[in-house]
């Protein structure tokens, strides 16, 4: 069945990862946090929310742990909107992404995927994604009590 094998993926993905992060003392989820500032620069939270598929419930009490070990800093937004929470990485979280370099060249090759067949599982996670996003879209939709 598809759910034992995604749930097995899923779960030794988060296991590598943790293992791989446990000298920096970082989640798997805040590393993908950083790898989006990496990649992406400064971001609103709720982009980095709209990425990883977060809640800013979630994210919030995630990113001032990062703020808390000076990895990143939260500003709010440059007048055009107070509410808007900007974040960017500090020159701490910059020197990281040196130190951090070796892991994802660790995960692909667990993954044992060679540069032709890696694209396709690519694509197919992310149809997965939208299919999965898209169900449970269905179902978070409001009915009508009178019928």
């Amino acid at each position: 069945m598809v759910c034992f094998a995604l749930y097995r993926a899923s779960h030794a993905t988060s296991v590598a990862y943790r293992e791989l992060l446990a000298p920096w003392s970082l989640t798997y989820t805040q590393y993908l946090v950083l790898v989006l500032l990496w990649t992406e620069g400064a971001s609103s939270v709720r982009r980095l929310g709209d990425h990883l598929g977060l809640d800013s419930g979630t994210l919030s009490p995630l990113l001032k742990r990062l703020e808390e070990r000076g990895l990143v800093e939260r500003r709010r937004g440059d007048g055009r909107d107070e509410r808007v929470v900007i974040v960017s990485l500090t020159a701490r979280g910059e020197e990281l992404r040196t130190e951090l370099h070796d892991i994802p060249r660790c995960v692909a090759e667990a993954t044992r995927l060679s540069a032709e067949t890696a694209p396709a599982l690519l694509q197919t996670l992310r149809e997965l994604t939208a299919g999965m996003n898209e169900v449970t879209a269905g179902l978070r939709t409001p009915t009508d009590a009178t019928t």
